[in-house]
């Protein structure tokens, strides 16, 4: 039997953009919240990740000025995101940085048959970022088991950012920071966000074609859905007052148990761009 305790840690887990000021934290806090970072599985056991807490405030407004940057080039040049300000980083009692170290990609399977090259090129950058996104989620059950909440940005990985934070941090630019924790005390209680029902995404013994979510259903979760189900604080879409107006005949789709009742699979789509235009995108046709 699992321990409750840490099925209950992982729900408590939550992505926190309101944090009270005025708090602090020890730093023996902070040391085993990252050594929960620490004990994450990596490829060949590499350990490819090193982390930089950010307890200074003035260290960490400059991290913020970064990130606000950041946020605004989201703003004037990926439009149509639900991007947040990042001024709520101002009040967090520390920021993790998980700096991920390419040089332990040779430890790896690297191809010693000729044509392999693009096989194990692609293995290989699967097992390095599998191992660092096992240590920011370690970091981030460990925020939550000691009472305090965080939240997971990917934003620091972009060149440009990457650039700044190192010159800000001092780590060598060739190495890339893959995750940002910002960890605080939230300013009110917080719900869990949207989960899809279980039965949507577990398969027994084989994927299951009912379970599969069909291109227009990603389709309208991106163009329409997409804030909403990013945002707001009700773990089950059967708790919002608008679910009717928000869903449509979307429904069953996102709150069944069988997403694609037909049992038809699809062939391959580009997705590499949005494709549709719904209410959540028409910023992207404005200038």
């Amino acid at each position: 039997m699992s321990e409750p305790l840490f099925q209950d840690i992982i729900r408590k887990r939550r992505s926190v953009r309101k944090f009270e000021p005025g708090h602090q934290i020890g730093r023996d806090v902070l040391e085993r919240i990252v050594d929960c970072g620490r004990w994450a599985p990596s490829g060949a056991n590499v350990q490819c990740f090193d982390f930089i807490v950010v307890d200074q405030p003035a260290l960490r407004d400059r991290v913020t000025e970064v990130f606000l940057r950041q946020a605004q080039r989201l703003v004037d040049h990926a439009k149509g995101f639900p991007a947040v300000k990042k001024t709520y980083l101002a009040n967090t009692v520390a920021i993790v940085i998980v700096l991920g170290d390419p040089r332990w990609k040779v430890c790896f399977p690297q191809p010693t048959s000729k044509g392999w090259e693009a096989e194990y090129r692609d293995n290989n950058e699967v097992i390095f970022l599998n191992s660092i996104g096992a240590a920011i989620q370690n970091i981030q059950l460990g925020v939550a088991a000691e009472g305090l909440t965080s939240a997971w940005l990917s934003g620091g990985g972009e060149a440009i950012i990457n650039k700044e934070l190192s010159n800000v941090l001092g780590y060598p630019e060739w190495m890339r920071a893959y995750g940002t924790i910002p960890i605080g005390y939230p300013a009110a209680t917080q719900n869990r966000r949207y989960r899809r029902p279980l039965s949507q995404s577990l398969h027994w013994n084989g994927y299951q074609p009912m379970q599969y979510r069909t291109h227009a259903q990603v389709d309208f979760y991106e163009s329409t859905l997409r804030p909403f189900a990013m945002y707001r604080d009700e773990e089950s879409l059967d708790a919002w007052d608008d679910r009717a107006e928000k869903l449509g005949d979307w429904d069953a789709a996102f709150t069944s148990d069988v997403p694609n009742p037909g049992g038809k699979l699809e062939p391959e789509a580009d997705f590499s761009a949005p494709r549709t235009t719904g209410q959540a995108t028409k910023r992207r046709t404005k200038d």
